[in-house]
């Protein structure tokens, strides 16, 4: 298995080989704006950035809270942070208050706004789908949404640093991935890199907690009442992350990748959970497995591939930047079982917007990122 991995491993290496050290010179700070602040994803970027050493947070935008005090609306804020002003966001008006601006908004906002931004010469990290999925007609297809600005679809660099370190820091424009599509590409990769397994056999079952919708999301189907003591599976066959999975492991893998996902909603606020299987198409051991996985991630600071016989649980990453990875062979089925766990709203989203972010500035890939999980 060595001789036949040693490429593979080539492949993703040289992308991120070099990104997690800093420069020699300290970089100044960067003015930071962040549209969509009161969102779930949008207060997670306030509170890893606000001590920050390399920003200065020079603009909230949200249109729900404009004209208010930050801590109008989280009253869980210190006192400097929460007199922070939010404004609704103009891009006539505002393009010129911060360099880097990360977009936590829903599908179909950023890709009116971004061009305009990326026209001034601003960098800008895109926390929604606009730009992840790299063919247009997929995109609407899966997100019955007209793309307003599919020319920039080429330029956009998909924000996963495990993977894509090098062109992250050079990015004018980075579409960050979701929470689910980070868990489950994740798991998945080094087994597709190194060609361990049937490309046409995966299967993915992934739960999430609720906060995964969004904090604006007010219907039934999210009451407490409704989820207390219930779990349900939802988007089955349909989900829109599935081409976006199947994009990035086919990149991976170096052949086309069709799989099953399958969602499901957990009683809890935050974390998900990844069950992923696939048909192991050679006699590879769960040791010469578990070597290359954590070969294939040696270099990578927020992913964990946990000792064999040990699996990921969601409260072992909850509060951090971290995907904690377990793997499994069943010698009956001749199947891989991949276990891996991120919390959504970090590594699912803020916190992998700061990974990127901290790339792309020049600061040490760590740096204000929590690796240690929240206990109990």
């Amino acid at each position: 298995m060595r001789q036949r991995t040693l490429s593979a491993a080539v492949f993703l290496f040289e992308r991120t080989k070099g990104y997690s050290n800093m420069d020699s010179d300290t970089p100044r700070p960067v003015r930071v704006g962040i549209v969509g602040a009161t969102g779930y994803a949008g207060i997670e970027l306030v509170r890893l950035l606000h001590n920050h050493p390399g920003v200065q947070i020079t603009f909230l935008g949200s249109n729900s809270a404009n004209g208010k005090q930050l801590g109008d609306v989280f009253t869980h804020l210190d006192v400097t942070s929460a007199v922070m002003p939010l404004k609704a966001f103009d891009p006539s008006r505002h393009a010129d208050v911060a360099d880097v601006f990360f977009l936590a908004l829903a599908n179909g906002k950023a890709m009116e706004i971004a061009p305009g931004l990326l026209a001034q010469g601003k960098r800008v990290i895109d926390i929604s789908a606009d730009y992840r999925i790299r063919s247009q007609s997929v995109y609407e297809k899966w997100y019955k949404i007209k793309h307003t600005s599919p020319e920039l679809l080429p330029q956009a660099v998909y924000g996963l640093a495990e993977i894509y370190g090098t062109k992250i820091r050079q990015a004018q424009l980075v579409a960050n991935p979701g929470c689910y599509t980070t868990t489950s590409i994740l798991a998945l990769a080094p087994a597709l890199a190194c060609k361990a397994v049937d490309p046409q056999s995966i299967i993915v079952d992934a739960m999430s907690g609720v906060s995964g919708a969004g904090r604006s999301k007010a219907t039934t189907e999210y009451l407490f009442t409704e989820l207390n003591g219930n779990a349900k599976a939802y988007g089955i066959a349909t989900h829109r992350h599935t081409p976006e999975i199947e994009q990035e492991l086919t990149t991976v893998c170096g052949c086309e990748v069709r799989l099953t996902f399958t969602p499901h909603l957990a009683p809890m606020t935050r974390g998900i959970l990844a069950t992923c299987y696939a048909t192991l198409s050679g006699h590879e051991t769960l040791d010469s497995l578990h070597a290359f996985y954590e070969e294939f991630y040696a270099d990578a600071p927020f992913v964990d591939v946990v000792p064999m016989g040990r699996y990921p649980s969601v409260m072992d990453v909850a509060g951090s930047n971290m995907c904690r990875i377990g793997i499994a062979t069943d010698p009956r089925t001749n199947r891989l079982i991949v276990i891996s766990a991120t919390d959504n709203l970090i590594k699912g989203a803020g916190g992998q917007a700061v990974q990127n972010f901290n790339i792309m500035v020049g600061y040490p890939e760590t740096t204000n990122l929590p690796r240690i999980a929240l206990y109990p």
